[in-house]
This record gives C-alpha cells, sequence and structure tokens, in this order.
C-alpha cells in the first residue's frame, strides 16, 4: 500500500499551491505593514510601593503601628514573594514583589487586590495616619521629552502654560500618559512671632484650631420656601494668602488679625518633590508616551505637527528643548 507523498500531490495541484502560496505572501505583507512600531516597548515590573506618613511619630512608632500591620496583612496575599521596608520616623515605604511566576496579564488584579487588603486594615492605623499610598507605574516608557523653560516667567505661570501645552497634546491620536516632570507645587507659609503669641496669652495649637475652624466646610441648613428647597452655604475659605491675613481669628473670647501674630507668605514645597534641568536651568519636562501597538512613526508625525501649533502661541520667553 502507498503513502501518502505530499511532493507528489504538491505536483500534481500547482495551481492550487501557487494560489495558497500568493495569499501567504499577500497576508505577511499587509500583516507587516500593520506591525505596531515603539522605539521603546513597555514591559511589567513586578513591583508595587506602599507609602504611608504619620507626621510627629517615632520610627519605633511607626514600625509596630503602620509597617508591621500592613507586611502581616500582606502575608495572606497568594502571589507574594516577598516585602521590604524602609521606615523613618513619621514614614514608611513598603516595596510589595509579585513572584516571578506571575503573568504579565495577573498583574494588573494583583495590584488591585493588595490595595483592596490594605484598604481593609485602613481602620486600624491611629489618627494622624495619611495614607496609604500607592504606587505600581514602573512600566510606562515616554518615548519624548520637551523641556520648558521660561525667562521672566514664575515657576506657577510656567506651569500653566504647559498645562494648556499637556491638555493640547492629549487630543493627537495615539497618545497616551502624558505627565509634567519637575512641576513644583506652591504652599502658604506661616511664620508664627513667639513673642506676639505669648504677648496674647495665646499658643500654637489654639491658633491652628480656629483656622481649621474657620476652613472647615459644614452644612448650614436649608431654606424651605414653597415647593423651591434652597441651600444655605457659609463662606469664609481660605483662597489666598490675602485672605489669611484679613481672617480675624477667635480663641478665648478674644479677637484678632492671623497676620498680628504670624508672617504670611507664598512660595513652593520645600524641599521639591522632584526636579528637572535644561542646561543648567529649572524646567519643566513633558513626558510623552504612546498607546501600546501603535505606530511610532505616525504618532511622531501628529505630534511634530501639533507641538509647531503650540509654539506658534507659547508667550514671548518661554523656550521649548
Amino acid at each position: 500500500m502507498k503513502g501518502f507523498n505530499l511532493s507528489d500531490w504538491a505536483l500534481n495541484h500547482r495551481s492550487l499551491v501557487w494560489y495558497f502560496m500568493l495569499v501567504f505572501v499577500v497576508a505577511g505583507i499587509f500583516s507587516y505593514l500593520n506591525l505596531g512600531r515603539e522605539e521603546d516597548p513597555n514591559f511589567t515590573i513586578k513591583t508595587m510601593i506602599i507609602q504611608a506618613n504619620w507626621p510627629g511619630a517615632s520610627v519605633k512608632e511607626t514600625v509596630q503601628q503602620v509597617t508591621d500591620r500592613i507586611e502581616k496583612k500582606l502575608e495572606e496575599f497568594d502571589s507574594l514573594d516577598y516585602t521590604k521596608s524602609v521606615t523613618t520616623a513619621g514614614q514608611t515605604v513598603i516595596f510589595v514583589n509579585l513572584k516571578d511566576t506571575t503573568k504579565a496579564r495577573d498583574v494588573v488584579p494583583n495590584w488591585l487586590q493588595v490595595r483592596n487588603m490594605v484598604n481593609d486594615i485602613k481602620a486600624q492605623f491611629p489618627q494622624g495616619v495619611q495614607g496609604p499610598f500607592f504606587n505600581d507605574r514602573f512600566g510606562d516608557v515616554y518615548g519624548n521629552i520637551y523641556a520648558f523653560t521660561a525667562d521672566g516667567l514664575t515657576p506657577r505661570q510656567l506651569r500653566d502654560y504647559v498645562e494648556d501645552v499637556r491638555t493640547k497634546i492629549l487630543t493627537v491620536p495615539n497618545a497616551g500618559k502624558v505627565d509634567l516632570v519637575g512641576a513644583q507645587d506652591e504652599a502658604i507659609y506661616l511664620e508664627f512671632s513667639t513673642r506676639q503669641i505669648a504677648a496674647l496669652g495665646l499658643n500654637q495649637q489654639q491658633i491652628v484650631a480656629s483656622l481649621q475652624a474657620q476652613n472647615a466646610i459644614t452644612p448650614s441648613g436649608v431654606i424651605q420656601s414653597g415647593p423651591e428647597r434652597i441651600s444655605v452655604r457659609v463662606g469664609g475659605q481660605f483662597a489666598s494668602e490675602e485672605s489669611l491675613r484679613a481672617i480675624n481669628l477667635r480663641v478665648n473670647d478674644r479677637f484678632f488679625r492671623l497676620s498680628d501674630v504670624a508672617t504670611i507668605t507664598r512660595g513652593y514645597a520645600d524641599p521639591p518633590t522632584a526636579l528637572f534641568r535644561f542646561n543648567s536651568q529649572d524646567a519643566i519636562g513633558l513626558a510623552i508616551g504612546m498607546k501600546p501597538n501603535a505606530n511610532l512613526l505616525k504618532f511622531g508625525e501628529a505630534l511634530h505637527e501639533e507641538m509647531d501649533k503650540v509654539l506658534a502661541y507659547l508667550p514671548v520667553g518661554v523656550g521649548v528643548h
């Protein structure tokens, strides 16, 4: 009995073989032309950072009341490989690492489970603990980073312009994550005069408590007028440093201006959380990523076209590099 001979079959069916060869060639060319092109492909990092702050606490208190509770809860997590923590006075940072056998598609659901587990014990933390905060976005890749510098503008003004640029960049087809790098957060500082506080017979805690009460948002009731129901809101929240200077505080049935006991100034967070510099000059970076499986060449052309439009409306003094 003669077996099946593939070569003999192909020679006897040449037309069908040529047909399949042409179909495969066309399909291959079509697939190649539609392949995603990324200069820096995304990759999965199986590590999450959990951070919590407890201002005023010692290292021992932070370890016992915050760090240990989080790590013991995470021991119940099936995909956990190990945890590593760094605890200082008033702050804890915990690194959560998944097992190497964890598949990439399962990483995001695992991080969601970690968040739920830690949030379940949040009520057990002492009063005053801030957080916990989670960070698992280590695999983001930015193919383009622009540096914005300013001559004659404040960092706040430059940040506003960069925020406007970010909004426009997000409209570019296939634009992914767009983040600001090195933007400084504004802060209002109160520098109390111990001499003035002592002369008025006050203490700093009383003043802070009065400020918190003044700035609180609380329900003020409603007015029922026939079929209409009108909500009543009481103003007085602080909107700027000028509103703080003009505020009258009541402590121990005495009224005084906050500016009588404190110097009020607007500045930036010190120390800064991150800095971005270009050619030894302070700048704000705009990091632009692309959506997965998109075409880098087409995205780059659309991005450059949009940036040309952006440069046309930026004021004199703002440089883009």
